[in-house]
């Protein structure tokens, strides 16, 4: 009998060596973030290294993490995030908001802005510790804005040359790709052949071009083929950042992006996009409602044109217009006005009603005072879930690290992106399956970047690990009511480290600055 048993235990432990581990996640349902199905099994850690994925045998009296019911996937990667310059500030290097999401990675440099001098940035990044990988790009508004301030017009030769140089040298030391914000000064002056050339400049290291588009609304199809076109003459990857089809007069045209995207992909072009799940977008009141044309030079120009009264009579009916596009202003809320704190949750509608004045007399009163923070509620819930069906298209937040504070009503991304995603959309609404989403926030992101040895359980990858309950895995944020934490995130390993310990944070700051291998060098 004890002959029988020894060969039936012989058969159910798995033959190989033991496995040397510091920690081992077990009996947790696994998803590799390959958009398989997830299987049950265990997950070694070892140093800041997976050391095994799968069945094994353990070595010595590693730390067991017993994790039936749970689900273990590999960190999430936010390709898209304003963090720049919170993760440089002592209060928001931690990065709580996104590590309660399961994020393990996040992107910088979109939409065109942040620091152009990487290295120094990825100095102060790594003098101060941060709580999460970060990954940089060159961004093109502050590019512009550093040659050309913010003037309306194509550069000179020497400017170009200049502007090129600063693409090079940010690619040298580390960036990952060429970031542009067509919509935002001062980006939005550049033509699509000044694009193409330092497009090129992020190719010739190996990198890839991400665009905020020229047009999200009714023009969209036009702006995405301008990044197609950029990506074919620059000969680099595009990626459209936070796909959507905004305004009312847009909805139902996300089928008509999908198409054409697909059909760049199937030709060959390397194509892939980013989504926030939510139907409200988020900017600022300036690039919403006051037309590019208005908005060039120094601040001390805008503000003039904003108390002339010829420049206010050509002003006013395009505010009207674009206030009239977003359902009279019922559409746009102020979600950041310090000099009006009461403001901040309303919409202009509502604003406007209380003052007792037009809302285009509220929107020149908050220009006047430096502007404000705008959510603004443009799509569709059907476009939304039509997206986020796409295998091309990854999870990206558009948000800040940031803390839980009264003095702002911010777009709740910040907070709730990954586990909306996963958690409503996939587990509560079964619009996509809990593989195609987790595969979304991991694999997909890591290959779009082409980021070794992360977005995957496989041994020998780094340990960028998420341990979180299906059952409570939700975003808690609202529009309402922002500032509030994600739940069900029980374990977070960042490099091996435990960042989220039996769900509660562990002060351990163990990100890196992940350095893009630059092409050339390698010559």
């Amino acid at each position: 009998m004890s002959g029988l048993y020894l060969l039936l235990l012989g058969l159910l432990v798995p033959a190989g060596p033991a496995v040397e581990a510091d920690v081992v996640i077990r009996g947790a349902v696994v998803y590799d973030g390959s958009g398989a199905a997830g299987v049950a099994g265990d997950v070694a850690i070892r140093g800041e290294r997976i050391a095994a994925v799968g069945h094994f045998t353990v070595a010595g009296r590693p730390r067991m993490i017993e994790a039936k019911g749970l689900v273990v996937a590999p960190g999430f990667i936010d390709l898209h995030t304003h963090s720049d310059y919170p993760l440089q500030r002592k209060a928001t290097r931690a990065n709580r908001c996104y590590l309660h999401q399961g994020v393990t990675t996040v992107v910088t440099g979109n939409c065109g802005s942040g620091p152009v001098d990487v290295a120094k940035y990825f100095q102060i990044l790594e003098s101060g510790q941060i709580g999460t990988n970060v990954i940089h790009q060159v961004p093109h508004n502050n590019v512009r804005e550093h040659v050309m301030k913010n003037a309306n017009r194509p550069p000179t030769a020497d400017e170009l040359r200049q502007m090129e140089e600063l693409v090079d040298r940010g690619m040298r030391d580390g960036a990952w790709g060429l970031s542009t914000g067509l919509i935002y000064n001062p980006g939005t002056y550049a033509k699509t052949d000044e694009l193409i050339a330092l497009a090129r400049v992020a190719a010739k290291h190996g990198g890839f071009y991400a665009s905020h588009i020229r047009d999200e609304g009714t023009g969209v199809l036009s702006a995405i083929n301008e990044a197609l076109t950029i990506g074919r003459e620059a000969g680099l990857p595009v990626h459209i950042s936070h796909l959507k089809a905004s305004g009312r007069r847009a909805w139902g045209m996300a089928a008509d992006e999908i198409a054409l995207i697909a059909k760049a992909r199937k030709s060959g072009q390397a194509v892939s996009a980013d989504q926030y799940p939510y139907i409200a977008s988020s900017t600022s009141l300036k690039a919403t409602l006051i037309p590019t044309s208005f908005r060039e030079g120094s601040q001390k120009d805008y503000l003039a044109r904003l108390h002339d009264a010829g420049q206010l009579a050509r002003l006013r009916p395009l505010v009207e217009r674009g206030i009239e596009r977003h359902q009279g202003g019922k559409d746009i809320r102020i979600a950041r006005y310090a000099p009006k704190l009461a403001w901040q949750g309303k919409d202009l509608a509502a604003i406007a009603a209380g003052e007792k004045k037009p809302a285009t007399d509220i929107v020149l009163e908050i220009e006047r005072h430096g502007g404000a923070q705008v959510v603004i509620f443009g799509m569709s819930e059907e476009d939304v879930r039509l997206i986020m069906r796409q295998p091309f298209v990854a999870t990206a937040s558009d948000g800040a690290s940031m803390l839980p504070s009264s003095d702002t009503v911010p777009h709740p991304r910040s907070y709730g992106c990954f586990p909306r995603k996963i958690g409503r959309y996939a587990i509560e609404d079964k619009i996509i399956t809990l593989e195609h989403a987790i595969r979304s926030a991991s694999g997909l992101p890591a290959d779009i970047l082409h980021l070794p040895q992360r977005g995957y359980l496989k041994a020998d990858y780094f340990a960028d690990v998420v341990v979180f309950d299906p059952k409570t895995f939700r975003d808690t944020a609202t529009f309402d009511k922002p500032h509030q934490y994600a739940t069900g995130v029980r374990y977070l390993f960042v490099n091996g480290q435990l960042a989220i310990d039996d769900g509660k944070f562990t002060d351990v700051l163990a990100g890196k600055v992940l350095r893009h291998q630059d092409k050339t060098a390698e010559k």
